[in-house]
């Protein structure tokens, strides 16, 4: 594998370039990896402005047309659509689990069985969600179950 690195001048964008024959699960793994590490969300804290590393979020969930991050500790809204949020993370650790909430498998601690088909995910930080009926097929499989 080649690797190159050019200088840009300032104010251009960075951008990374992946040429392939095959995207292999390492491949993704360092695609991932570069997306979480460099997305950031800006979000408001008590008229402070903050940003939140796209690793450090645990969910995100839709409640009445407002959509709210929740990292470890605290929660916080964000000017995006879940839709949005799901097609910028996309072959990310970032995954729909209902219509309302989109989960990062990274922060998963266990998954298990629930009623009516569902599964339930308690995160490593405590909380327990739901991933609907629709959604599990989806999941079994990012599991490789």
């Amino acid at each position: 594998m080649k690797i190159t690195i050019q200088d840009i001048a300032p104010g251009e964008e960075e951008e990374i370039i992946v040429r392939c024959r095959e995207l292999d699960e390492a491949l993704l793994r360092v695609i991932h990896e570069l997306k979480t590490r460099r997305g950031k969300f800006t979000v408001t804290d008590n008229d402070k402005i903050r940003q939140i590393d796209a690793g450090d979020v645990y969910y995100f969930e839709s409640v009445d047309n407002k959509v709210f991050l929740y990292p470890e500790q605290g929660v916080y809204e964000v000017k995006y659509k879940l839709y949005e949020i799901e097609e910028e993370y996309a072959g990310t650790d970032f995954f729909r689990a209902s219509k309302s909430v989109i989960i990062n498998l990274s922060k998963v601690k266990q998954f298990a069985p629930d009623f009516g088909g569902r599964f339930e995910a308690q995160m490593k930080n405590g909380e327990r969600l739901i991933i609907s009926r629709q959604y599990v097929p989806l999941l079994k499989k990012r599991l490789g179950m």
